[in-house]
């Protein structure tokens, strides 16, 4: 297996531990990786040695998830598929937005327990203002990083 075959199927078990299929995983490490960076599903079929079902089903459930987007090109009837280019932003603020609901749970723990139950109140506590610390802070990472990225454009296009 070629360096390029293994972090396909590094990236595709890294993905499959944080829920996607290991397929799903598979497509984003190949589209990372893959020249030119927009392919079609034969070309995907093809780099991961996958059926076309195989193949149709992740995309879907990449595209579910914007991870990837699907588009064609002027004059040609097929699909192309690339990796979204602000999949990983979006990854971050789709997590921000389950912060919300451990916020929420951690509240509803706290109105659940007595004054007596100190340590279950502690450990509440900390998981309301850890989470609390976090949906102050990933929006403001996430300006410097648009900041960041336009800083960057400018300098590279002029």
């Amino acid at each position: 297996m070629d360096t390029k075959q293994q972090f396909v199927e590094d990236v595709g078990m890294f993905f499959e531990r944080l829920g996607l299929t290991r397929m799903a995983g598979r497509i984003i490490g190949w589209l990372m990786v893959c020249d030119p960076p927009q392919q079609t599903m034969g070309d995907i079929v093809d780099a991961l040695g996958a059926s076309k079902s195989t193949i149709s089903t992740a995309l879907r459930e990449l595209q579910t998830f914007h991870t990837v987007t699907r588009f064609s090109l002027p004059g040609e009837r097929r699909d192309y598929y690339r990796l979204d280019n602000a999949v990983w932003e979006r990854s971050l603020e789709a997590r921000l937005l389950e912060t919300a609901a451990f916020s929420q749970f951690a509240q509803r723990g706290l109105a659940l327990l007595t004054d007596h139950e100190a340590v279950q109140r502690e450990r509440l506590q900390e998981m309301l203002d850890f989470f609390a610390f976090l949906e102050r802070e990933v929006p403001a990472m996430l300006q410097r990083w648009d900041e960041l990225k336009a800083a960057r454009a400018k300098t590279t296009s002029g």
